[in-house]
């Protein structure tokens, strides 16, 4: 009855995979082992296994390294920070502060195949200072020294300068390990958009038909991003950015339309009082000549002027004569209001069209905004330019049509910056009336007055009394955001809220004795939780270690004293008091049984308690006992 360090880890990509490849060839694992001399006898023979060096991809140093810290398991947790957040109780959107390597491992339980559209603006590679740690092996570690949650001893920062030589190599590992996670994360309708410029756009469009599948690419869509010539360049001037989108499954993805704008609306009209309402004629030829297609090649009778009408002899009509006849009889051949036209024309009603249009791979600024438009919403918010590259609302909104965004679909960004897609959430629920939610991830990368770029943001840190880095930035951002969404209309229904959370080592001691001292390594581990952490940051690892959502609610009742909490409509149960007496075992069991029974969750429940709690292994016994008695079977210690 003792959570193990595997219970400690995040979901275990690796061993999962493993299991489904025993689950389908079960000869070819032996003893949580893959079997290769098995694996080459099942497929050598097919001609699916390709050998040597010469392959076609994408190949640098550091890539097997970049795959296989992919799917190391994570031993940190999520700290929640109810007082940074807004609407803590009510609230689904989450906003997590840490390295998104680290982060991306925690979510893998809790939010596989769950994420309708993920979109990224990852840091563009200069070639200049690269604040991502590649030292991957330790990464919680070098990721708390970064944000000097533990003393410094000088970590060292990969530099990807071209002197250095490795100017693709370090991005493309940052890069490859954090989209290999994120797929996992894509419901099998869902997609990914990742900004990107010139400069790595062919080596990122190579990894992500890897990682995401050649048959899955979508498009790789250019944004205008802003108006104004640079005249200084030495060669052209730069307008554009690309945005390369892949679906997770092509066969269930589908494309939503684009509203149609004004000019586009008033092309329909109804000058003949069609009972179908408004409509616009296109034309009722192609472009194959008569040779080509003989049987599109045939009279249309005008019915005003009783004329048989044919189609140019380099031309034919759109559809067969059978299709035609019945456009006819439906009255959908429009020949003028007079009936003087000299071809007919068909009627396209605006009723069976819809209202959208079939999204394009050309995105102007007109339409989906530009990098003035994203100055002057960050400037209006947050009294000046405090983000240098921030994107405009109105391009994630697009994406979140073309993804087919609706309903309480889960959005996720884990390069958040300034906390865009947040702000573009709020807005888009106001204007569709639906209830996307999002979860934000965001370094907090220290800024440095120093830089002239970062002056601004960090006169605006100190301003508003928080720590000089991009995460406070981003919160505050859509903080206010939030608060503008809801100023004119308080009794609008929409989450503008967020749950904060803080990526930190796990909140269970890892056994890791001295040797030289095993009698006081001994005494150091009789309490298995970390010192100092508050019941909330246990009950929130329970959550993301079982695969439980962060945004579901947690209740409590107090029974015999003691607080016993029920997490997700009792899809866990625990009581982390620091005792629980003999005489008190069966209260406490009892409480947690009434409760279960009137919840009646769906899932196999699980129970936590503290393992000091217990004076010995016969109360821990008797406990486990009493609850297995009524159908609770997972009962653990902490």
């Amino acid at each position: 009855m003792k959570v193990s360090l595997k219970d400690g880890q995040s979901f275990d990509v690796q061993e999962s995979n493993i299991d489904t490849l025993k689950e389908l060839f079960p000869d070819l694992v032996n003893e949580g082992k893959v079997d290769f001399q098995v694996f080459r006898q099942l497929f050598g023979d097919c001609g699916v296994l390709e050998e040597g060096e010469e392959k076609f991809g994408l190949n640098w140093h550091g890539k097997k390294n970049a795959r296989q810290i992919a799917l190391t398991p994570s031993t940190g947790t999520l700290i929640p920070c109810q007082e940074e957040s807004v609407d803590w109780d009510s609230t689904k959107n989450i906003f997590i502060e840490g390295d998104n390597l680290e982060v991306l491992k925690l979510l893998q339980k809790s939010y596989s195949n769950s994420v309708k559209m993920i979109y990224i603006d990852p840091p563009y590679n200069t070639g200049g200072e690269f604040i991502y740690p590649d030292k991957f092996q330790e990464n919680i570690e070098t990721y708390l020294k970064y944000t000097a949650q533990v003393d410094s001893d000088g970590v060292k920062f990969s530099s990807n300068t071209e002197t250095g030589g490795r100017k693709h190599t370090n991005w493309l590992n940052m890069m490859y390990s954090r989209l290999k996670l994120s797929r996992n994360l894509l419901s099998q309708d869902g997609c990914i958009f990742i900004s990107i410029d010139d400069n790595e756009q062919s080596n990122l469009r190579k990894i992500c038909d890897e990682i995401f599948g050649q048959e899955n690419f979508i498009s790789n869509i250019i944004w205008q991003k802003k108006y104004a010539r640079q005249n200084d360049s030495k060669t052209l001037s730069n307008s554009h950015d690309h945005i390369l989108l892949y679906s997770k499954n092509i066969d269930s993805w589908t494309a939503g339309k684009i509203p149609r704008s004004e000019a586009q609306l008033k092309g329909y009209k109804n000058p003949d009082n069609d009972e179908k309402g408004l409509w616009q004629s296109v034309v009722y030829t192609c472009n194959k000549t008569r040779s080509e297609r003989p049987n599109l090649y045939y009279p249309i009778k005008n019915p005003h002027t009783g004329v048989d009408v044919y189609p140019e002899e380099s031309r034919v009509w759109a559809y067969e004569e059978k299709r035609t006849l019945k456009n006819q009889n439906e009255g959908r051949l429009w020949w003028g209001k007079d009936g003087n036209l000299d071809k007919p024309r068909l009627k396209s009603y605006l009723s069976e069209v819809g209202s959208g249009v079939v999204p394009d791979t050309l995105w102007l600024r007109g339409e989906v905004g530009d990098t003035q438009d994203s100055a002057r919403e960050i400037s209006k918010l947050l009294g000046g330019p405090v983000f240098d590259t921030p994107k405009p609302t109105k391009l994630i909104q697009h994406c979140l049509r073309v993804a087919n965004c609706s309903d309480s679909d889960l959005i996720l960004d884990f390069f958040s910056g300034s906390g865009s897609l947040g702000d573009a959430v709020y807005s888009f629920n106001k204007l569709n009336d639906s209830n996307l939610r999002f979860i934000l991830v965001q370094l907090p990368e220290i800024l440095d007055v120093k830089k002239s770029s970062q002056k601004l943001a960090h006169k605006f840190c100190n301003k508003i009394g928080v720590p000089p880095n991009i995460a406070e930035i981003g919160k505050e951002r859509i903080r206010r955001a939030g608060n503008i969404i809801t100023e004119k209309d308080s009794d609008l229904k929409i989450d503008r809220g967020f749950k904060v959370f803080k990526l930190s080592n796990s909140n269970i001691q890892i056994w890791n004795p001295d040797r030289s001292d095993l009698e006081k390594s001994l005494l150091s581990h009789e309490e298995h939780l970390v010192d100092g952490r508050t019941e909330q940051d246990i009950l929130y690892e329970l959550l993301i270690k079982r695969g439980v959502d962060l945004a579901v609610p947690i209740e409590t009742r107090r029974v015999a004293g003691k607080i016993i909490y029920s997490i997700g409509y009792g899809v866990l149960f625990s009581c982390l008091d620091e005792s629980i007496s003999h005489e008190e075992i069966e209260e406490v069991a009892q409480g947690i049984i009434t409760w279960y029974a009137e919840l009646t969750p769906s899932s196999d429940t699980h129970v936590f308690f503290r393992d000091s709690a217990f004076r010995d292994d016969v109360s821990k016994t008797n406990m486990a006992a009493i609850l297995e008695q009524n159908g609770i079977t997972h009962v653990r210690s902490l």
